[in-house]
């Protein structure tokens, strides 16, 4: 027996903003608001993101994170931060470039070119 990833879901204040940022910014579709204490969002992929209200999101770190895929690593890092996205660090070397990001509510993403 084995298990099916259904959803990634994010902790956040502010969940119907949230989703509706990364909705934004992967061509998704919000299929569900639930009065904005769970907002679920369809990617084009198939895969869903879910954002859950919370009053105290988890500090620090986050443990878990999305890696997202671009045709175009540095005009996808501009377009992000015009969006609201922020910068962490530029990583890698020669052989594999990749920029940390946070969305909005400061969850960190990182952005890679697609192999």
């Amino acid at each position: 027996m084995t298990v099916t990833v259904g959803m990634i879901t994010c902790d956040t204040t502010d969940a119907l903003a949230l989703a509706t940022w990364w909705a934004e910014q992967t061509g998704g579709t919000i299929t569900e608001e639930n009065e904005g204490w769970y907002v679920m969002v369809a990617l084009p992929t198939g895969l869903v993101l879910g954002f859950q209200k919370v009053d105290d999101p988890t500090p620090g770190k986050n443990r878990l994170h999305l890696d997202v895929v671009t045709d175009d690593l540095a005009a996808e890092v501009e377009r992000l931060r015009a969006a609201g996205a922020g910068v962490v660090a530029e990583r890698g070397d020669d052989n594999f470039r990749w920029v940390t990001m946070t969305d909005p509510a400061g969850n960190e993403f990182c952005v890679a070119p697609r192999h």
